[in-house]
């Protein structure tokens, strides 16, 4: 089976569902993302959830951002 799709192959066969548990939906800015809880209390953002194409041009919702 051929899958064509800019994700890497750990994000759709991910090892352990254990990755999944500390991800959770959150609203910042008015808009949602999906971050990873930090061991400090904060957040890192995984993907932004929306249907503005200039969400995803604006860098404070960019992966990989710390919210505090």
């Amino acid at each position: 089976m051929i899958l064509y799709t800019p994700l890497a192959h750990n994000d759709i066969f991910p090892t352990e569902m254990d990755a999944y548990t500390s991800i959770e939906s959150v609203s910042y800015k008015g808009r949602t993302v999906y971050a990873e809880r930090m061991q400090n209390g904060s957040y890192q953002i995984q993907q932004l959830i929306s249907t503005d194409p200039q969400d995803f041009l604006n860098s404070e919702f960019s992966p990989g951002r710390i919210l505090n």
